[in-house]
């Protein structure tokens, strides 16, 4: 996900012209985001300990989309960034956790999003490349990724590796003159044997067509810069076809067939539609309603489905989504 200023967007004079069943609450859900690291009293907090550097890079890409990227200090942001780096490069979601590949995406997104790779330079010398050889380290032979030393193997991992190699500038055709720290063409040979009859893409090969795992797949060919002339125009429709699928009555979107509706497949599934050109071929309209009728109008926040208890996941894709959908007020994010 990348963040780019559209014409139009970061203010809210267009959304004051809209009905206001159709206004996104903007200052809430930044004073939600905001409060989020006060709640250390509650149970939820420390339930949620093993997701906290995943928390902090949701709520900081809410706030960049909101157009409010400084609401969270930087420096305490950093400070709790370093304190999860671990030894061998990698990093875990809070300190006294092992690190993970998960992890050490989200840490490396928000360096990039608050300018902090100059800062893990003085912090370990060639700080960049030591997390980079960490990502590497959990390439397999087949050309998959493990997410940490105990091996489990998925499609998220490997997205999770080519993107923060991306963002670090150490993918192997950003480095043509070194040798490659990671295996490209075998990496992109098991995305493709993931993907399934239906046109979208499962975890492993074999496994059942998700659209998580459908973002993870196009996303790795993406950045890998195969999704085109992997997938061409007749793999695009029938991707497309199966991801338009998951749009039901209510303006929702599920994750597979049979499932209920999700506010967070506002993104998982139109970033991919948006990765192979297809975004048109989803209802938006009845797609902005339903993620506005997830937000919390009094306190802020946006849940899963309408009714339901917020948090910052939710948030943070609720909001993504209606980026994508070319919302009045956000800032336009770039799936590709």
């Amino acid at each position: 996900m990348s963040l780019a200023a559209g014409p139009g967007r970061g203010g809210g004079g267009a959304q004051g012209q809209l009905p206001e069943e159709l206004q996104l609450v903007v200052e809430k859900h930044v004073a939600y985001i905001q409060s989020l690291d006060t709640r250390r009293e509650e149970l939820e907090y420390h339930l949620t300990e093993h997701l906290r550097i995943s928390g902090i890079y949701w709520g900081l890409t809410a706030l960049h989309l909101l157009g409010h990227p400084d609401a969270l200090p930087r420096e305490g942001v950093l400070d709790f960034v370093f304190i999860c780096l671990h030894e061998n490069g990698g990093f875990s979601p809070a300190p006294g956790h092992d690190p993970h590949m998960l992890y050490t995406l989200s840490a490396v997104q928000i360096l990039a999003m608050v300018d902090g790779f100059g800062e893990l330079e003085k912090k370990v010398p060639d700080g960049k490349t030591k997390v980079a050889r960490y990502i590497a380290s959990l390439q397999r032979a087949n050309g998959t990724f493990a997410g940490d030393e105990w091996g489990e193997t998925d499609t998220r991992f490997m997205y999770g590796a080519l993107n923060a190699l991306s963002l670090l500038g150490l993918l192997p055709q950003q480095q043509p003159d070194q040798p490659p720290m990671i295996d490209i063409p075998a990496a992109m040979a098991h995305v493709k044997a993931c993907q399934n009859f239906d046109g979208g893409f499962g975890s492993e090969p074999g496994a059942e067509s998700h659209s998580g795992q459908v973002f993870t797949c196009c996303g790795a060919l993406s950045i890998a810069g195969e999704i085109d002339s992997y997938l061409g125009e007749a793999g695009k429709d029938r991707l497309g076809a199966w991801l338009s699928e998951r749009q039901l009555p209510s303006g929702g979107l599920n994750g597979r067939p049979e499932k209920l509706v999700d506010v967070c497949y506002s993104w998982w599934v139109m970033s991919s539609m948006a990765m192979i050109d297809r975004l048109h071929w989803i209802d938006k309209g009845k797609l902005t309603a339903f993620i506005l009728q997830c937000q919390d109008a009094d306190e802020g926040g946006l849940a899963d489905r309408p009714g339901d208890m917020v948090d910052v996941f939710h948030t943070v894709f609720g909001i993504a989504g209606l980026s994508l959908l070319g919302h009045p007020g956000l800032v336009e994010v770039d799936a590709a």
